[in-house]
């Protein structure tokens, strides 16, 4: 049995036509839903800086606290131990001073307590600037 035809085969073709309407179809789509956005520039009125003199240095108050828990107040030592000893002693110091700055310069191995009893201190003598002496390590 021969089941083969005797005539020329016919040779496949693809149609391109249901192919170009697809890709007609999606540059539509892509032209409708795209943005053009335009940039916009802002009007921005930046203000101006004026150069001032310096102005004075306030009043320092040196606070060290060594790694035994003892407190020096511009190399002057409290009663005690105590946060009221400290905070009379702050406010003694900061009396005739405008706005001083109670500077913390603790021992790296003192205890947090005794850092945070020197800003107690100085919240009790009404002091209310406060700024940590750092040391840098050398690389």
């Amino acid at each position: 049995m021969n089941f083969r035809r005797r005539g020329q085969r016919e040779e496949p073709e693809i149609n391109f036509i249901p192919l170009i309407d697809l890709l007609l179809v999606i540059l539509i789509f892509l032209m409708v839903t795209t943005t053009y956005s335009r940039f916009s520039e802002l009007q921005v009125s930046l203000p101006q800086a004026e150069g001032k003199a310096e102005e004075k240095k306030s009043a320092e108050l040196r606070v060290e606290v060594s790694r035994d828990g003892e407190y020096r107040v511009n190399g002057s030592r409290p009663a005690d131990k105590s946060v009221a000893a400290l905070s009379t002693l702050l406010k003694t110091l900061s009396s005739g001073k405008q706005n001083p700055v109670v500077i913390i310069s603790a021992d790296a191995q003192a205890t947090h307590q005794s850092v945070v009893s020197v800003m107690e201190a100085a919240r009790f003598a009404g002091l209310s600037q406060l700024t940590f002496s750092t040391q840098s390590v050398a690389p």
